[in-house]
């Protein structure tokens, strides 16, 4: 089944997705956007668009397994993007992902204004990655 991971956030919300073996994950893009609905409007067209089969959301716990006023506003997303479609839209723990993401674009030498348009779709990608594993190592969760 494709899958698609969202990597949501105040300005700029970042998309992957995986292909129907859920093999690989790729980055899809960048929704630029300040309004919660609207993005959720365009998540859920990009859903449909690239006929995936559930949705997740990045749920940004703290390292101490608590949720704070962001993870909350991520929540109240994933039900804004329910109200536009008919997917199983899961939240998925995305703890250090956005350092993963720095330090994979460190790695490839990425800078400036390239690294400012490609790290939330690498932040997604990552989730999707993680969602995966997950879902590889208990197949019938």
């Amino acid at each position: 089944m494709k899958i698609m991971a969202v990597d949501f956030g105040d300005a700029r919300t970042g998309l992957a997705a995986c292909d129907r073996l859920e093999m690989l994950a790729s980055p899809i893009g960048v929704i630029h956007e300040t309004d919660p609905d609207q993005t959720a409007r365009q998540v859920a067209f990009a859903a449909a668009e690239y006929g995936v089969g559930e949705i997740v959301v990045g749920l940004p716990i703290n390292m101490n397994g608590t949720q704070g006023e962001r993870a909350e506003k991520c929540k109240q997303f994933a039900d804004m993007i329910r109200s536009y479609t008919s997917l199983p839209v899961r939240m998925w723990d995305e703890r250090s992902t956005t350092v993963s993401a720095h330090n994979m674009l460190n790695e490839t030498n990425t800078r400036g204004k390239k690294r400012k348009s490609v790290i939330d779709e690498v932040a997604a990608t990552i989730i999707l990655n993680s969602y995966l594993d997950y879902r590889k190592n208990h197949p019938n969760e």
